[in-house]
């Protein structure tokens, strides 16, 4: 872990001081590392258990249709899915050392329908939170965070799979946010799982949000200013965000619908405006262009997904 913790250091080092934020980097489950999407890097050749992003920047806008994901909610091209046992913790590692340290850490699940999140849209699912820590001791003004833990421990946050989670596909978000300045800094990333040997609670309806969705620019753990007066002797922080599994009180909500049965045959005759390069073009419930930029063919990945390539 030492050597895998000085790597990590010696890349964030050696990246240009232009990224002052970040994202999660790499993975670890059960012993083994999964590296991360690079996201500066061309997406030619990215196999990763992590759904592709561009930017180190924060999202700002908790009504940005990139929350999900901090992408557009597709997957790569080559995407990768770990597996995972329920009950089995998974480390999450950000570019180190992280530079906020006054904020909430929060981890979110959502299942997929079928038996892949390739070419599912995470845009398109209902999460639900497994994890989370805001405030963990002093006041608002000078206390400790879920992020600060988070800076403490070498950078990442480990997440325990919940045994009561039913076995299937599911994304996996880890999520810091940022509240040394306003508005709130969102840094979400996902990546994709297999849950085997899980259990049979399904989370409840008031468990469930989607991205964006689950966050309003008036909640409170996110309009609060961290260095007002109150501040200084406020001992209390509300987490944004749906109750944590397991603590919800609506009713058990049904599983994803399976796919409808679809061709994995070539996409139909193009139409609609040029997609650029490595952007979607077809598959089940897709409602956008088939056309690709001159140079790209909109290609098959999956039933669910094709991409200009």
């Amino acid at each position: 872990m030492f050597a895998f913790a000085t790597l990590v250091a010696f890349a964030s080092a050696a990246l240009p001081t232009v990224f002052a934020h970040g994202g999660v980097l790499s993975y670890s489950i059960g012993g083994q590392i999964y590296e991360g999407w690079a996201p500066y890097n061309s997406p030619v050749g990215q196999t990763t258990i992590q759904r592709p992003w561009s930017t180190y920047n924060p999202i700002t806008d908790p009504t940005d249709p990139t929350l999900s994901c901090n992408d557009d909610g597709t997957s790569g091209a080559l995407q990768l899915t770990a597996t995972v046992e329920a009950g089995q913790p998974i480390t999450a590692y950000w570019n180190n050392p992280w530079p906020h340290p006054i904020g909430p850490m929060l981890t979110y699940l959502a299942q997929c329908p079928g038996t892949t999140c390739t070419g599912v849209s995470s845009d398109t699912l209902q999460w639900f939170k497994i994890d989370e820590a805001g405030l963990l001791s002093g006041t608002v003004y000078s206390g400790t965070w879920g992020d600060g833990k988070m800076i403490a421990d070498n950078s990442s946050w480990t997440t325990t799979i919940p045994a009561t989670v039913p076995s299937g596909a599911y994304l996996i978000r880890f999520e810091t946010i940022a509240l040394h300045s306003l508005p709130a800094q969102f840094y979400p990333e996902c990546a994709q799982l297999t849950i085997t040997g899980g259990g049979s609670r399904a989370p409840t309806t008031d468990e469930l949000v989607t991205f964006p969705g689950g966050y309003s620019a008036s909640d409170p753990g996110l309009t609060i200013d961290v260095y007002s007066n109150a501040a200084q002797t406020q001992t209390t922080y509300v987490i944004p965000g749906p109750p944590l599994y397991g603590t919800g009180t609506g009713s058990a909500a049904p599983p994803p619908p399976p796919p409808s049965s679809v061709s994995s045959s070539a996409p139909s005759a193009p139409t609609g405006p040029a997609v650029a390069q490595y952007g979607q073009c077809g598959g089940q419930g897709y409602t956008g262009s088939t056309t690709c930029v001159s140079g790209s063919t909109c290609t098959v990945v999956n039933p669910y997904y094709s991409q200009c390539l």
